[in-house]
Order: structure tokens, then C-alpha cells, then sequence
């Protein structure tokens, strides 16, 4: 008897789909580059989901070994407040037949620009439009695919400017898990006042008017500079001092301010970690022990390996074919974060 599920076959926006007949009624939500997104339903659960569809992962080195880290890392994300995989399947039944996957996931109704540090893990690209909002306002981190393991050698591309760490922007420094914590700073900030905080017009307006909030950095940062010509930069640059962040932000209460200033701070290595700054009293209110689950360190012996295209196939199809789902919190508790707390 014949136990695996069963495939049809659906063109969507001149893309072949090729999906397990439990998820229907799939309609394109998003595309891009990298691949294409459907919204579906799961009629055994009667959930409904989002799967991606990787273009043409196994096209080149390149692109092999990118799916398979995106694949790698929503496998190994096992908490409720990031998106995680809920399903991931190919209808190859053999190695050779392999051609593409499908990564699902949960849907979300949408982005906070509209409406995770312990397992080694920097994500880069933190902004409101990679924080998925549902109905019960729970929040969700996504969009893994720049994620980069915390030792592995990074450049600062394709991130969005305004929400990006200063040590990133020019590639001042090897950096560390603590370009989220600018990040979630710039965010926080973001949705205290309405507006976004630094909205840098190209490189060099992004980082003055980092510096004209956050002041003009002394010589001990500047020593730390790797760059000789981000040390010769900020050596031209008038001395702005540091702003009164209590002016910068009226709407914060003495907490929210507190917290702001240890986020935003120019130095990386001055700003909190994550766990660090969890432990803050502006969270008091919110801390459940169940948000604190411990994490697997992440296995990035492969980020940085050079395979062959047959050999980063290979991966794919064994990770694919290994993954168990994990099996999710029922949770209804709504992450209803108040900046005037």
C-alpha cells in the first residue's frame, strides 16, 4: 500500500507548483529574487499557511548552498515568537528526481511596518516589515534567508538602511550579535513616536544623523576601527554631542527612555545582549518563564564550507526528507507591548 501523499500539479503566475493535494486554494502573496510565496489552506487542520517555493535553488553553488542555510536555519528555529517551518516536502521520491522544496510556514495577517541570540544566531535585516503581526497580535520574527551564524566572516549588503547597525553600514569592525540589539533600538524607537528614527537619504546622511543623536565617538572607539578611512571620517566630522533622549523621545516613559539609551549606543560593544537586555524592568510587566526555552546552538560547520552543486543537493534532500515537525504551544496570550509603560 502506497503511503506517501499524494502531488498535483498547479500553475501559478507562469511558476509550476507542485504541492501535497492536504494544501489548497493557494494564491501568490509574494515574489521576489530567491523565489515565490503562496498563501495556502491545510484542509487537515484547516490552518492556513504560507509555503515558499525556492526558484531554481540548485542553479549554481551559490544558490544550493543558500537554500540550504534557509533551510537549516527555519528547521533549527523552535520558538513561538519566530517563524519556524511548519512542513517542508518535495514530491521527488528519489535523489535524482530532486529538483526543488517547499518550506511552510505559518501565515500571518501582516507586518509591524503595516499594522534570538542564544542559539548563535545574527539575524541583520531586523525592521518592522520582518515582524509579522496576526489577529491576536502575536508577533513573529521572519525572513531568515540573510541570517548569518554569529562566527562566520559578514558585509553589510542588502539590508535595509535605516534599521541598520552603524558597525554594518560601513563595515567598520567584525561584529557581533549586537547589531539586532540597534536594531530592535531603532524599532522600539520607531513605534514610540510614530516615525522612523534615523532615515538616512544614502550612507553617509544614515550615519550622521546616527552620530547626531548618538554624539560623535571618542578615541578609544575610534581605535577599535578597522577601517583607516572610517578612523580619517569620523576624525572630519563636527563634534555633535549626544542627544537628551528624554527630549528625543517625550512619549517613553523613564524606563522606555533607560532602555532606549542602552540600545542605541555607537559602540556595539557598549550595547546590551539580548539576554541582558531582556532582564531590564521595562519588561517586568511582560516576563513569562516560558519565553525564556533553552536553545540548541546552531550547527554552522557548513556556512562557510565550499561543496560542490551536488553535494549542497544532497544536504538539501537529507534535511528535507529528516524533518519532524515540532510541536507548538497552543498559545493565546497576546504580546501587547505598550511604549508608554
Amino acid at each position: 500500500m502506497d503511503m506517501r501523499p499524494h502531488f498535483y500539479r498547479e500553475e501559478i503566475n507562469s511558476t509550476m507548483w507542485e504541492v501535497q493535494e492536504k494544501y489548497t486554494r493557494l494564491k501568490q502573496i509574494g515574489t521576489g529574487a530567491y523565489g515565490s510565496v503562496c498563501s495556502a489552506i491545510n484542509e487537515k487542520t484547516k490552518e492556513k499557511v504560507a509555503i515558499k517555493k525556492l526558484h531554481r535553488p540548485f542553479q549554481s553553488e551559490i544558490f544550493a548552498k543558500r537554500a540550504y542555510r534557509e533551510l537549516r536555519l527555519l528547521k533549527h528555529m523552535k520558538h513561538e515568537n519566530v517563524i519556524g517551518l511548519l512542513d517542508v516536502f518535495t514530491s521527488a521520491s528519489c535523489f535524482d528526481d530532486f529538483q526543488d522544496f517547499y518550506l511552510v510556514m505559518p501565515y500571518m495577517f501582516t507586518d509591524l511596518s503595516r499594522y534570538i541570540h542564544k542559539a548563535g544566531i545574527i539575524h541583520r535585516d531586523l525592521k518592522p516589515g520582518n515582524l509579522a503581526v496576526n489577529q491576536d497580535c502575536e508577533l513573529k520574527i521572519l525572513d531568515f534567508g540573510l541570517a548569518r551564524s554569529t562566527d562566520a566572516e559578514m558585509t553589510g549588503y542588502v539590508v535595509t538602511r535605516w534599521y541598520r547597525a552603524p558597525e554594518v553600514i560601513l563595515n567598520w569592525m567584525h561584529y557581533t550579535q549586537t547589531v539586532d540589539i540597534w536594531s530592535v533600538g531603532c524599532i522600539m524607537a520607531e513605534m514610540t513616536n510614530g516615525k522612523t528614527l534615523f532615515k538616512g537619504k544614502d550612507y553617509m546622511d544614515q550615519l550622521t544623523q546616527i552620530m547626531k543623536v548618538t554624539g560623535v565617538p571618542g578615541p578609544e572607539f575610534i581605535q577599535k576601527l578597522d577601517s583607516p578611512e572610517a578612523k580619517s571620517y569620523i576624525k572630519t566630522l563636527p563634534h555633535f554631542p549626544r542627544k537628551d533622549f528624554s527630549t528625543l523621545f517625550p512619549k517613553a516613559s523613564a524606563q522606555g527612555i533607560e532602555l532606549l539609551e542602552k540600545m542605541l549606543v555607537l559602540d556595539g560593544d557598549e550595547r546590551p545582549t539580548a539576554e541582558l537586555a531582556l532582564e531590564h524592568p521595562y519588561f517586568d510587566s511582560l516576563r513569562e518563564q516560558d519565553d525564556f526555552p533553552q536553545p540548541e546552538p546552531y550547527d554552522d560547520s557548513h556556512d562557510n564550507a565550499t561543496l560542490s552543486l551536488d553535494e549542497w543537493k544532497r544536504l538539501c534532500f537529507r534535511e528535507v526528507k529528516s524533518f519532524v515537525p515540532f510541536p507548538r504551544r497552543d498559545s493565546k496570550r497576546k504580546n501587547t507591548l505598550t511604549m508608554s509603560q
